[in-house]
């Protein structure tokens, strides 16, 4: 589960955004967003797809030359507006985006840019090039990763010191959550100088000897609670520089954007504290921000000797913008800047010398609001409605921000906002048919306790009798993490092939803000499957599809709330797809030895020593609650070494559910047809691997089986995506 983003935030594991270049997620659920670093089209299949990045500048700091024109449809409402001035032209082109239908795409590896050069992957090697040679065969090669003898290696995260003496490189596979941390000297001969095993974030920083410094984080049985730093050269040394001693929380590092300081972040699923480490003279003492108080999260950037400071502080209890100055960081001096429409998620925030940009989701649709620092001024930009997420790119232009928007059924497009003309730019070029052949609604289903809960639904446009088409409804309602929205070449095949697809941001997740999450965890965790069920209902209601052709799918955590649905609604479906399910809640919260249950129980509660929280636990958990009745076929991809979801727990609930099926079988007499229950375990230790064909046409030929459809077309579309 990785995540691939860059900047200020990205929901973490947990309910709350994520705040750091090299976030480590630490859930039986931990599934972030991940995304394309880069996608262009070319005669070559899809390749590595997600690389594990969690959140700033994992890419280059300037965003690819493009041609953009200026998207007059999107409202701006300027307040304080400044006066327009021309704009400098982009920087020269290094790479193009296409996104022709019905062709392969490349995904391109974590790269990132420093100074002349350009850091990236190329076959199994950590190369880099020139800026103005970046997509040429004229490259440096600076390590073979196959010296590390690891099967089918990848880097996941780069880092070059400031005087680019080293590049760090984070390496690890897919089929493996652990990580190497290769750090090379750049020469005329580079060389491996030192590599650090499982290390999870890492940052450079240079000390008043212009030595530089680099500090990472040491993860151990998925743990994040080490902090250390070394230097290299002739001054080599390795020296452990923090321990966190609550094993409910784990750190990590962010650099703020103008690299002034190196923020230590320690954070559980509702409280963090942030230490500063100065850049410029990182062997001194780090400053505490403000000590950690429980309920309240803070995170946060630099600009001009202030802190910009996230933060849930004080009502309502969800993020707002606040600063102070940078020598005065305890929350008494926190001053409110900026507050949030109700029901809106922070989704990111990028940090400009003139301007603060926030990456808003509020009532299901995507805005930007760029803040001047100068005059207080905001400009609030409501997005394209096809759009579902944001996809950061790391820049160090002050005169852009740039970002892509995705669904899941459209590749991602980039789009730049220019500050000095006020004006949000689209790149220009071939328009993807999708955005023509395909709808997308967004609608609200009324959940039993009146809160509404909203969907969004993907169909072909000249669908007829939408009731006679398949839908497959996708859920996932945890940790305060929204559903995941990115690209998927098999997605779009699907709504090709006539589906409706249905996302439902049921509560639990963090769609609509930290409230949401906070009503569907703990003892509210059956208000997600509550809201779950009004979804399917309501998507029935309205002439999408009907229970024998409805499918449902989900990942880690989600496998929560389909597994209670299969027990207390299997009427409402034909079959359901899981891939590594959190399927016995009660007895993983009660094994306090299993790496991840202490970081956990601000999401599911504590049953070994609250009975509230057992007995709660108890009337949800898909495992306990199994009985002889008619069940939807199911699916269950599993991986042999998850640490996450132990394998255990899934087989346990496979072989309880066969039994179940098998009774109901036997009492209903001859000409009963009893669901398929399937459980594919897969080799190796990562949590879920997003991109394994393997796994995605075994998922696609269950769905069609079970639900009696033709799958001919789709595995031949599918292969103009996937390598088969």
């Amino acid at each position: 589960i990785m995540q691939k983003t860059k900047l200020f935030l990205r929901a973490l594991k947990d309910s709350v955004p994520h705040f750091g270049k090299c976030m480590q997620k630490q859930s039986h659920c931990n599934f972030a967003d991940h995304y394309y670093n880069r996608i262009k089209l070319k005669k070559c299949h899809l390749t590595k797809c997600l690389q594990n990045k969690p959140k700033i500048s994992e890419l280059a700091r300037n965003i690819p030359s493009r041609s953009f024109s200026c998207k007059d449809l999107l409202p701006i409402k300027p307040e304080n507006e400044k006066s327009s001035e021309n704009m400098d032209a982009f920087e020269k082109v290094r790479t193009r985006l296409e996104t022709q239908p019905q062709e392969e795409y490349e995904i391109i590896n974590a790269e990132i840019k420093h100074g002349g050069f350009v850091y990236y992957q190329e076959g199994c090697c950590l190369v880099r090039s020139k800026d103005e040679e970046a997509d040429t065969d004229n490259y440096e090669v600076l390590f073979n990763l196959e010296e590390l003898k690891l099967d089918q290696p990848f880097i996941d995260c780069i880092r070059v010191a400031p005087d680019e003496k080293y590049v760090a490189a984070k390496v690890r596979t897919e089929d493996s959550e652990a990580s190497t941390c290769v750090v090379v000297k750049l020469s005329d001969q580079p060389a491996m100088e030192a590599s650090f095993p499982n290390v999870s974030s890492f940052e450079w920083v240079k000390d008043e000897e212009d030595e530089d410094v680099l500090f990472y984080t040491f993860q151990r049985n998925l743990r994040c609670h080490d902090v250390y730093r070394a230097t290299f050269g002739d001054n080599k040394r390795n020296e452990r520089f923090y321990t966190e001693k609550d094993p409910s929380y784990f750190v990590f590092l962010y650099l703020t954007k103008d690299s002034r300081f190196l923020t230590l972040n320690i954070m559980n699923k509702t409280t963090s504290e942030v230490w500063l480490i100065d850049g410029l003279s990182p062997w001194d003492p780090p400053v505490l921000i403000q000590k950690r108080i429980h309920g309240v999260l803070y995170y946060v950037e630099h600009r001009d000797d202030e802190l910009y400071i996230l933060t849930n502080v004080g009502e309502p209890t969800e993020f707002k913008l606040m600063r102070t100055a940078a020598d005065a960081p305890a929350i008494m001096n926190w001053d409110l800047f900026f507050t949030m429409k109700r029901n809106t998620k922070v989704v990111d925030l990028d940090m400009f010398k003139d301007h603060c940009v926030l990456f808003l989701k509020h009532s299901n649709l995507l805005y930007v609001n760029v803040i001047g620092l100068a005059d207080d001024s905001v400009r609030s930009l409501k997005l394209p409605p096809w759009a579902c997420g944001f996809i950061m790119d790391t820049n160090s232009d002050p005169k852009n921000c740039p970002f892509q928007l995705c669904s899941p059924i459209r590749p991602p497009k980039y789009y730049t906002y220019k500050f000095a003309e006020g004006k949000l730019f689209e790149e220009t070029g071939h328009e993807d048919p999708i955005t023509k052949t395909s709808r997308v609604l967004r609608i609200e289903a009324k959940s039993k306790d009146g809160k509404l809960v909203p969907m969004t639904i993907f169909h072909k446009t000249d669908s007829e009798d939408l009731q006679k088409k398949p839908l497959l409804v996708h859920v996932y309602g945890a940790y305060g993490m929204d559903l995941k929205m990115n690209f998927r070449p098999e997605r779009r095949v699907l709504v090709d092939d006539g589906w409706v697809l249905a996302y439902c941001h049921v509560r639990g997740g963090g769609e609509l803000g930290l409230q949401w999450h906070a009503d569907g965890r703990l003892t509210k965790k059956l208000n997600g499957l509550a809201d779950l069920e009004a979804c399917i209902k309501t998507l029935h209601g309205q002439g999408f599809s009907q229970p024998r052709l409805t499918a449902v799918t989900a990942f880690s955590a989600g496998g929560v709330l389909v597994g209670a649905l299969c027990n207390s609604s299997p009427e409402l479906l034909r079959a359901a797809t899981l891939e590594a399910p959190f399927l016995d809640v009660l007895n993983t919260m009660m094994d306090t030895t299993l790496p991840l249950t202490l970081e956990e129980l601000e999401e599911w509660g504590s049953p070994s020593s609250d009975e509230k929280h057992k007995n709660y636990i108890k009337r949800y958990c898909p495992y306990q609650n199994i009985k002889p009745q008619h069940y939807p076929s199911v699916h269950i991809t599993a991986y042999e070494n998850d640490e996450r979801v132990p394998l255990k727990g899934i087989v346990n609930y496979t072989e309880k559910l066969k039994e179940a099926v098998a009774e109901h079988a036997r009492d209903s007499g001859e000409g009963y047809q009893a669901p398929n229950i399937v459980l594919d375990i897969q080799p190796g230790g990562n949590h879920v691997i997003e991109d394994s064909h393997k796994k995605i046409t075994a998922q696609i030929k269950f769905l069609y089986e079970e639900l009696g459809l033709d799958s001919t077309s789709v595995f031949e579309d599918l292969k103009k995506y996937l390598k088969f």
